[in-house]
């Protein structure tokens, strides 16, 4: 049975599926079943994300590309009083969390003999896709914005990738990458194809290891969602396993010049029809129309948690003020840092990338 499951009409695509979308009816997919953590399953001899391969829909015999993604470093620091965990997701091989779903959908892809793929991003996800598919053997073409910060392109172009760049916001960038798509070529899109949150969950996985135990809340920047997502099924797959009695309360942060998911929460659907993509510092998560809005409006909801908003002056006071901490991260991670805030009781803020793409 194919791993995925259509979000719009229930159906399974067939096993030998190679599309992005249900090829039935063209909604999003997802993946088809929950992960189980079994914790006799968990290989201690590794240090990242595969030491949880038991939780990924792959084959057996896939063989892993792996740069040594995962086992970030959970290091504590006192912020307006109190003990903060940061988890330093900015380490990851190519600077960012997104190696963590990357990692799974090369491994898949170059399973299913795929040798040439297009991506879309704002930069680091297209980093991270350059650079795992440099490893894996698949020769990539990626769609970027002619705005997106440089040392984010050199890295892409670094890998060996074709830098595509597109006028306009983000959203031109994503349009192109379609319309290519639709002429045929093969689309690894890391928002489309969801295979890669089973990656992104293995930082639930991780976390409750580091901490002993899940953590009251968790702070991490939203644009599409993906991370947020993946770390909530990460936690529910903890307590499904009875390794963990609550979930975390998720708090997505915004950038105030775009901010969708946000508007919905707080003023109702009619709110997109004033959100715009405005301009911001945060270009990571610049997503004006983010395909899994829903899944992680859902996510907070069962989680307890909230979205939040902060402008660019906030953001920019954030990057510096945890850069005099030793945190050298990127504007998008820094939204976190007004967040922290509201947010009171035991914290995680997840730093997403790394400040030497900006």
């Amino acid at each position: 049975m194919s791993p995925f499951k259509c979000t719009n009409c229930g159906r399974f695509p067939p096993p030998d599926f190679r599309g992005w979308k249900c090829p039935v009816c063209g909604g999003l997919l997802d993946l088809a079943a929950p992960a189980i953590v079994d914790t006799q399953q968990i290989d201690t001899s590794e240090r990242g994300i595969w030491r949880y391969r038991h939780t990924f829909p792959l084959p057996a015999d896939a063989e892993p590309v792996r740069l040594g993604e995962g086992g970030t470093p959970l290091v504590s620091a006192e912020v307006g009083g109190r003990t903060v965990h940061f988890k330093l997701e900015y380490l990851n091989p190519t600077g960012s969390f997104k190696d963590r779903g990357m990692a799974v959908m090369l491994t898949a892809l170059k399973a299913m003999g795929v040798r040439e793929a297009i991506e879309d991003s704002s930069g680091n996800a297209g980093a991270s896709f350059a650079g795992y598919a440099a490893w894996a053997g698949v020769a990539a073409r990626i769609f970027v914005p002619a705005a997106a910060s440089g040392p984010k392109r050199a890295q892409i172009a670094a890998y060996g990738a074709e830098v595509v760049p597109v006028d306009g916001p983000r959203s031109k960038a994503a349009e192109a990458a379609l319309a290519a798509a639709e002429r045929g070529a093969y689309y690894a899109s890391h928002i489309y194809n969801p295979i890669g949150l089973a990656g992104l969950a293995t930082a639930a996985y991780e976390t409750w290891e580091q901490l002993g135990h899940a953590p009251e809340s968790m702070i991490l920047p939203v644009g599409h969602g993906t991370l947020l997502i993946g770390l909530h099924r990460g936690f529910k797959a903890l307590q499904a396993a009875g390794l963990t009695d609550r979930l975390p309360r998720l708090v997505g942060v915004q950038a105030m010049a775009c901010a969708p998911i946000w508007a919905v929460q707080a003023y109702g659907r009619d709110a997109l029809g004033w959100v715009t993509e405005g301009e911001t510092v945060a270009e990571g998560i610049r997503v004006l129309q983010p395909l899994r809005g829903d899944a992680v409006l859902a996510a907070i909801g069962e989680s307890g948690g909230t979205l939040l908003a902060v402008d660019d002056p906030a953001i920019l006071t954030g990057r510096d003020a945890l850069a005099r901490r030793g945190l050298y991260v990127e504007a998008t991670s820094a939204v976190v840092w007004e967040a922290l805030k509201q947010v009171p009781g035991e914290v995680v803020v997840m730093l997403t990338g790394n400040g030497l793409k900006s």
